[in-house]
């Protein structure tokens, strides 16, 4: 308040200081769920130096791609988006704004320098084990000057990081991921993840306790523990004695307030019988296994040195099914792959006729730069691929909506995430990874309700509240 004659003299005459407008990060993901946990990261690191997250292109100053290199077609996705941002980019400097541009995630590490010659609107590449230096990165790279780092870093990553906010984590909602285990030591023949990630690395169990307490503790009540190879996990507990993936989940499975836990990516090398147990074991388990096989051949397998053969494949999808009988079971699938024959594919086919999946991903082979099976000189003819590749989505979808349509009249139960489409409705997931939605109160959200499956359609279930059903 204003008390005296001078005072009221020198607030009306002192010129206003105006403040700084915030400055504005949009991080853009591709890829897999790790780059989505490490997007979320980058966001709360940067959210310490001053910058407010945002949606839009047109009003960031700070542009980061966080990319996938695992095909070539998400490789060459990134150069077209950076492309688009460059022509942004300049719209701004001529209004006398400036932009930053940064490529991160496994493309940058893949390729490094290439990026900034391939593109003079990136300002700054940095790969997935460097990220945490983000802020004097982009210190350094101010008056023009242009970085690339790409080393594996010495220090730990996940130490250097900050913890996101309650805020940040309340805004992001009621599930979360949480990475436990980075690289891979398998070395696939198609697969770039050893030389963009790096060899295998676990995190200390205390971390990754500290970690799930933080976000249950702001709401969060389901948790996917995340790594390349997650069952690979071998952890050090306060002692220092490594502990498995089987040991962590039931360490988290008693933090009160967390009510589901799953895990993903699996290989099936890893998949030991402790870990299938398990699903029979700990009821916040949940009953849904994304398995990756990519192939239905033993030959195929060999030269994929995968490591695991189809009837290996068969004993854990059988003794998952002994475990938890109404287990749900996803796969990965790679169809074209070089010297891949028509009963090749037809072992395929046959193999997913037997297993029976409620949901998969499959893509055509993408020869990787660096990688065995790129210098193969039996590449499959494109138009073969296509083709394969249809027929196996279309067995793959027709599987998809045959699970869907099974829970029709089920009582399952649902964890209301946020709003649904329409207005009085609430949208969730069902422990089989199902989007399902029912007419409700946005109080459910970020709690588990009973609900009947009603119907399903293309892409969700149709639900009614199990308290709505009684009153009916």
């Amino acid at each position: 308040m204003v008390t005296d004659v001078k005072e009221l003299i020198e607030t009306r005459t002192e010129p206003r200081r105006s403040e700084a407008p915030t400055p504005k990060v949009l991080v853009k993901s591709y890829g897999c769920q790790m780059n989505v946990y490490d997007a979320t990261r980058m966001a709360d690191l940067l959210g310490r130096e001053g910058y407010a997250e945002t949606q839009g292109e047109d009003d960031a100053d700070l542009v980061i791609l966080n990319t996938c290199h695992i095909r070539e077609k998400a490789a060459e996705k990134i150069y077209s988006e950076l492309g688009k941002l460059a022509i942004a980019k300049r719209a701004l400097n001529a209004q006398g704004r400036e932009m930053k541009i940064v490529v991160a995630g496994c493309v940058a590490q893949a390729e490094g320098e290439e990026v900034l010659k391939r593109q003079r609107a990136v300002d700054l590449v940095v790969g997935p084990q460097s990220y945490h230096r983000l802020p004097e990165l982009l210190r350094q790279a101010k008056d023009g000057a242009r970085i690339a780092d790409t080393d594996f870093a010495v220090e730990d990553k996940f130490r250097a990081l900050p913890a996101p906010s309650r805020a940040q984590i309340r805004a992001r909602g009621v599930s979360a991921f949480v990475t436990v285990q980075e690289g891979c030591d398998k070395f696939c023949s198609f697969c770039v993840v050893p030389y963009t990630r790096g060899a295998e690395s676990s995190r200390p169990v205390a971390e990754i306790i500290a970690e799930t307490e933080r976000l249950v503790d702001a709401g969060v009540c389901e948790i996917t523990l995340i790594g390349q190879n997650v069952n690979a996990y071998r952890g050090p507990d306060a002692q220092g004695r490594e502990t498995t993936l089987v040991q962590l989940l039931d360490r988290l499975a008693r933090i009160e307030g967390l009510t589901r836990l799953r895990y993903t990516t699996s290989h099936p090398v890893d998949m030991a019988q402790a870990l299938i147990d398990a699903h029979g074991a700990i009821p916040k388990l949940m009953p849904y296994v994304h398995l990756p096989v990519q192939s239905g051949s033993d030959r195929i397998l060999k030269a994929m040195n995968r490591k695991h053969g189809v009837d290996a494949y068969f004993s854990i999808v059988e003794n998952l099914r002994k475990a938890r009988p109404d287990v749900a079971l996803s796969s990965d699938f790679i169809v074209g792959f070089p010297g891949e024959t028509d009963a090749d594919f037809e072992a395929t086919m046959a193999l997913v006729r037997s297993v029976g999946f409620a949901s998969s991903f499959s893509f055509k082979f993408s020869a990787r730069p660096g990688t065995p099976a790129a210098d193969r000189d039996d590449q499959i003819e494109e138009h073969v691929k296509s083709e394969r590749l249809a027929a196996l989505q279309a067995l793959l979808e027709e599987q998809r909506q045959a699970f869907n349509a099974a829970t029709v009249g089920r009582e399952i139960s649902v964890l209301f995430e946020k709003p649904g489409r329409h207005e009085g409705q609430i949208a969730g997931k069902s422990p089989y990874m199902q989007a399902v939605h029912a007419e409700g109160s946005i109080e459910h959200i970020g709690r588990e309700a009973s609900v009947k499956i009603v119907a399903a359609g293309s892409n969700s279930l149709s639900a009614r509240l199990m308290s709505e059903e009684a009153k009916a």
